[in-house]
C-alpha cells in the first residue's frame, strides 16, 4: 500500500511539473516576437555599467496613460512593474528598480521641459521615454517632434542616461483614426541617428493581433488581455535591455 501511496505521489508530482513546463511554454509563446521587430545594433553600455561593476539597474519610464492599467491593481500588472520582474528573474544579482512617472496628454516638447527636473530627482540609469501619441493627435509637425526627441536623447546622454524610445500603442479600433506613421518614423530616424534602441511597441502588438495571439479588438471587462499583454511587453522590454546592454543573463527563469 505504501509502495502505491508513493507511486501515487511520484505521479502527480511528475504530472505538475509537466503541466508547469507547458503553462510556461505557452507563455512564452503567447509572448514571442520576431528578432527583427525587437534586436538592433544600438548599445546600452551605460546599463552595462552599472550593472556589471555597480549590480544597480535603476530605470525610469517616462510616458503617458498607456503605461499603466486602470483599477487598484493596475500598477502591479503595467508593463513597468513586469520589466521588473522580468529582469529581476534574469538577473538575479542585480537590485532592480522600475519607476514611472505619468505626463497625460503631454507631447514630446512638454515632456522635454521636465526631463532635466527627472534626471535629478531620480538618476535613472536608463530611461524609457514612451512619446508620440499625443504628438499625433495634437497634430504636431512631424520635423518639430523628430527635433524634440533628438535634443531630449541629447540631454539624457550629456546627463549620463542612456535611452530606449518607446513608441505608440496598436489598437485596431484607432489605428486608422490617428495618423501615427510619421512620429513613428520620427523615433525610428532618432534611433538610427543618435544610436539609441527604439522599442517598436505598435509593431509588436500589431504582429501579436494578426498572428491571433491577442484580441486587442474585442472589449473585454475583466481586463485579461490588457494585463496579459502589458506582461509580455515587460517580458519583450527585458529582453531588448538585456541585448543591447550584452548583459549575461540566467535563461529559463520566468517571472511569476
Amino acid at each position: 500500500m505504501k509502495i502505491w501511496t508513493a507511486l501515487g505521489r511520484a505521479v502527480l508530482l511528475a504530472v505538475i511539473v509537466c503541466c508547469t513546463a507547458e503553462a510556461n511554454a505557452q507563455s512564452a509563446e503567447v509572448c514571442a516576437v520576431p528578432g527583427y521587430l525587437l534586436f538592433g545594433d544600438s548599445p546600452l553600455d551605460r546599463v552595462n555599467a552599472a550593472v556589471t561593476k555597480e549590480k544597480t539597474l535603476k530605470i525610469l519610464v517616462l510616458g503617458g496613460t498607456s503605461s499603466v492599467l486602470p483599477g487598484p491593481e493596475g500598477e502591479r500588472f503595467s508593463y513597468p512593474a513586469r520589466l521588473q520582474v522580468a529582469l529581476a528573474a534574469r538577473l538575479p544579482d542585480v537590485h532592480v528598480t522600475v519607476s514611472t512617472k505619468l505626463m497625460q496628454r503631454k507631447t514630446a516638447a512638454e515632456m522635454t521641459d521636465t526631463i532635466e527636473k527627472q534626471i535629478v530627482d531620480e538618476k535613472p540609469t536608463l530611461m524609457l521615454w514612451q512619446t508620440g501619441t499625443y504628438d499625433a493627435v495634437r497634430g504636431t509637425d512631424p520635423e518639430d517632434f523628430r527635433a524634440t526627441v533628438a535634443d531630449g536623447v541629447e540631454s539624457l546622454h550629456t546627463a549620463g542616461t542612456d535611452v530606449v524610445l518607446v513608441n505608440m500603442q496598436y489598437s485596431p479600433r484607432t489605428d486608422s483614426i490617428v495618423a501615427l506613421g510619421a512620429y513613428a518614423d520620427g523615433l525610428r530616424w532618432v534611433a538610427r541617428e543618435l544610436e539609441v534602441p527604439v522599442f517598436d511597441r505598435h509593431a509588436i502588438m500589431r504582429h501579436w493581433y494578426e498572428a491571433g495571439q491577442f484580441d486587442l479588438y474585442a472589449p473585454t471587462k475583466d481586463m485579461k488581455v490588457a494585463r496579459d499583454v502589458h506582461d509580455c511587453l515587460g517580458r519583450a522590454l527585458s529582453d531588448l535591455i538585456i541585448d543591447a546592454a550584452h548583459l549575461e543573463a540566467r535563461e529559463g527563469n520566468a517571472p511569476k
